[in-house]
């Protein structure tokens, strides 16, 4: 199994309508024989909306994972110093986390569970999922690729023709952005066609 004695952090947050994207890799994740804590933003913990309701999502989480959910910046704070995870995933990684992460904000549970990860030198993979990818966060996007130890996902435009500026990752490449960013590179290419798997 490609993933056996992996321990990884997944981290979600609030591009709701992604969810179910990211439900599968975790999934595939734990099939293949990785550890996977939930970690999840204040959002996906307390928000309905109407791609579903924040306890089915829970409890999913749950299930999947066997391990209890990190909701709090409190409960996140140690993963860094305890050394809990070989990888942090944050899936979908919405343009206001990308934003925070980019500019040193650290206030959610999944923004401090990368930058606890991220002080023992340890790959973080984002999985972008926002509106505004080439619009004002075009420059975030920019200043995280070239941040060490942060990994993209490749993404593309989902709907250049409704939503110009709009980025999401192709989430199903989400395990070989790990093996890849486990291994210290980047996965090429970054972006992808989006009507291209």
């Amino acid at each position: 199994m490609k993933f056996e004695g992996l321990k990884i952090g997944f981290a979600m947050t609030g591009s709701h309508c992604t969810l179910h994207e990211t439900i599968k890799v975790m999934k595939h994740l734990v099939a293949e024989g990785a550890e996977v804590t939930p970690i999840i933003s204040y959002s996906v913990d307390s928000l309905d909306t109407r791609f579903g309701k924040a306890e089915d999502w829970k409890r999913q989480f749950q299930e999947i994972s066997q391990k209890k959910l990190i909701r709090t910046i409190p409960e996140a704070e140690p993963i860094g110093p305890t050394e809990m995870f070989d990888c942090v995933v944050v899936a979908p990684c919405t343009g206001n986390t990308l934003a925070k992460l980019a500019n040193g904000i650290i206030d959610t549970p999944v923004l401090m569970a990368a930058k606890s990860h991220l002080r023992n030198q340890r790959p973080v993979v984002l999985a972008i999922s926002t509106n505004d990818g080439l619009g004002l966060n075009a420059r975030n996007i920019g200043t995280l690729l070239n941040t060490k130890n942060l990994y993209l996902v490749p993404f593309g435009q989902d709907n250049p023709v409704v939503k110009a500026n709009s980025l999401v990752a192709h989430m199903d490449k989400i395990p070989d952005t790990i093996l890849m960013a486990y291994a210290g590179k980047q996965i090429q290419p970054v972006l992808v066609d989006y009507s291209v798997k």
